[in-house]
């Protein structure tokens, strides 16, 4: 039984490292071949390096005009991401404690809503909002992120809400606390794993995205960091030892905040699973 026991185990560790290497294997191969040259990088994409040389990584900082995009980058996460939280947490609770029928439909609609495709409405959405002039601008792509991501966190939020005892927000009302007030000293701080939770999904998807700030952002001082990258791709030619090294430039700041923040990410996440 122990040798079994121990077998088991082996094999479980093998499986794991196997995985590790299936999802590490591409972020190690594009940071391969971003000290590499095109010529190289074609010829032999899966050699080390002949030499290590920064030169990509100066390419795509200069082409990419990358503070600029790294800063619309941020400005479009930060305050998307906040506000999508905020707000879903606040319908989210509305909904709950306000179990009207309309409130009922209300949330059915924005739960349906999920399942709609971007791809099947991306054409009329860009179409209506250029035409009142509303594109072209971080400001807009923001207010369609919070539109997109709303829906999810809502659902994500009500199932969270309805474990939260009424009664606490009746004792602090008793004790003084308006409404407003009882929403974020109660249940807003309560609801903290579920929104470290909504905030890694949204950080994830809001700054890697490429499609709706390809339609939205037209103007090259207003594009974001995956936006960026599409300067190294020609009419028939790719540039792709810049490329690369741009990739990587768009990855690090997800990963170095990871890195700072995994020990309350992973205690969030697991808070949030307990309950």
């Amino acid at each position: 039984m122990k040798r079994a026991g121990l077998l088991l185990n082996g094999f479980k560790s093998a499986l794991l490292f196997v995985l590790l290497l299936l999802f590490v294997f591409p972020f190690l191969l594009l940071l391969v071949n971003s000290f590499k040259e095109n010529k190289e990088i074609t010829s032999s994409p899966l050699s080390l390096p002949s030499s290590v040389s920064f030169f990509n990584y100066k390419a795509a900082f200069t082409k990419m005009d990358y503070l600029s995009a790294f800063s619309n980058s941020v400005v479009i996460t930060v305050l998307s991401v906040l506000l999508i939280s905020l707000l879903a947490a606040m319908t989210a609770h509305y909904f709950v404690r306000n179990n009207s029928k309309m409130n009922q439909y209300t949330f059915f609609l924005m739960v349906a809503a999920m399942i709609i495709p971007f791809q099947a409405i991306m054409i009329p959405l860009v179409k209506i909002y250029g035409t009142i002039g509303f594109l072209n601008s971080k400001w807009a792509l923001i207010y369609m992120y919070i539109g997109f991501g709303s829906p999810l966190a809502v659902f994500i939020y009500h199932g969270f809400v309805k474990n939260i005892p009424a009664e606490l927000e009746e004792a602090a009302l008793i004790d003084g606390c308006n409404k407003t007030q009882t929403f974020f000293r109660i249940v807003f701080p309560v609801l903290t794993p579920t929104t470290v939770t909504i905030a890694i999904l949204n950080v994830l998807w809001i700054w890697n995205d490429f499609l709706l700030p390809s339609l939205v952002l037209i103007a090259p001082a207003e594009r974001t960091l995956p936006l960026s990258t599409f300067y190294f791709f020609g009419t028939y030619s790719v540039d792709y030892g810049p490329l690369m090294g741009g990739l990587v430039l768009t990855i690090l700041p997800v990963l170095i905040v990871y890195l700072f923040a995994q020990k309350y990410i992973i205690q969030g996440v697991m808070q949030g699973s307990i309950k």
